[in-house]
């Protein structure tokens, strides 16, 4: 795999990223087996792993620490992330600077190593304040613990003023934003992408199948079912309007992909990958089938014809979901933000 710059790091990637969500209780409760589908991604020209405390609750961060205790740990470049509950503590949770020192020596614990290349803050928190959380990441680096640090499913405005806070607060500066985008989510066209690009951030996508969709797994005379779909209804619920367009948009990705001589799953990771914003694409595969069915994608590249086609079907900047997302501002959820307090 032709290898590229992370942001303005210096430090080179490979242009698929393996996400390790799924190796744990979530996905593949097998430690062996995930260790192996690991090692089998590095064997194959990748060098970049992404992970998170919350992976079945530190599971996944202990799996990949095993696979990584057998090889050069220099080979890898490794990323986890910081936000989401860990407990029932209050304070196990957030972009405090408590929590973030408190549990980045967790997670350092579970991997089994002495630093993390890249550490990043998995969500916004609106309860703390942005210079809070990057004079803690920047500590870290000071103190050796991470090399950089980045943000995941932060919306643009909230990057510029996280990119200004460093600036005029003399800190570090997230380097990295990890976003969803895959051809059913493409909202960050219209302002984050350019928005990274402007400052130079990599940028790493999330669910470039879009949670399954692109897998080969939904389409007509399909059972149409997902592993998360329990636990995440808005977004597979065929009985929702949004969803059912997802399932049509699907049926003609797929026949798009029939005539350009493609799977669906090569024509969706070779969509997100020609962004020129986009550094390196997340996939998390449960299964070594996942994992092969993936590994070719990042030699490929689409047709001119055949990304004008995909814009006819989906729109560029078009989220055809609004709850694939991501992340909804509270200002949206919470009806107190938008209404006079009552007597």
């Amino acid at each position: 795999m032709e290898l590229k710059t992370l942001g303005r790091t210096g430090v080179k990637v490979s242009p698929l990223c393996l996400g390790a969500m799924m190796f744990g209780g979530w996905g593949n409760p097998d430690h062996d087996d995930s260790v192996r589908i690991i090692h089998r991604a590095l064997d194959a020209g990748i060098n970049f792993i992404d992970t998170a405390d919350v992976y079945s609750e530190g599971e996944s961060e202990s799996i990949v620490g095993k696979a990584l205790s057998s090889i050069d740990r220099s080979r890898v470049v490794l990323a986890t992330k910081v936000h989401f509950p860990m407990g029932d503590d209050p304070n196990a949770q957030g972009n405090s600077r408590r929590w973030i020192t408190a549990e980045v020596e967790n997670s350092l614990r579970r991997l089994g190593t002495d630093y993390i290349d890249l550490y990043q803050i998995h969500r916004p928190d609106e309860s703390t304040d942005i210079h809070e959380t990057l004079g803690a990441l920047t500590d870290l680096v000071h103190a050796g613990k991470i090399r950089y640090f980045g943000s995941s499913t932060f919306p643009a405005d909230m990057t510029v003023e996280a990119q200004w806070v460093s600036f005029t607060r003399q800190l570090g500066r997230f380097s990295t934003e990890q976003p969803p985008y895959s051809i059913l989510v493409r909202g960050i066209e219209r302002d984050l992408l350019p928005v990274a690009q402007s400052y130079g951030m990599g940028v790493i996508p999330w669910s470039p199948l879009a949670g399954g969709w692109l897998s080969g797994s939904y389409g007509e005379g399909k059972a149409n079912t997902s592993r998360r779909s329990e636990r995440l209804p808005a977004r597979y619920d065929l009985a929702i309007p949004e969803n059912q367009k997802k399932l049509e948009v699907v049926n003609q990705l797929t026949k798009l992909a029939e005539e350009s001589n493609l799977s669906l799953i090569h024509l969706a990771l070779a969509f997100v990958l020609e962004h020129p914003a986009v550094t390196s694409a997340i996939i998390g595969p449960r299964t070594m089938e996942q994992l092969e069915s993936q590994l070719d994608a990042a030699d490929l590249r689409l047709e001119a014809s055949v990304l004008d086609r995909i814009d006819e079907i989906v729109p560029p900047g078009t989220n055809l979901n609004p709850g694939d997302a991501g992340w909804i501002p509270p200002s949206l959820t919470d009806t107190s933000k938008r209404r006079q307090p009552r007597a």
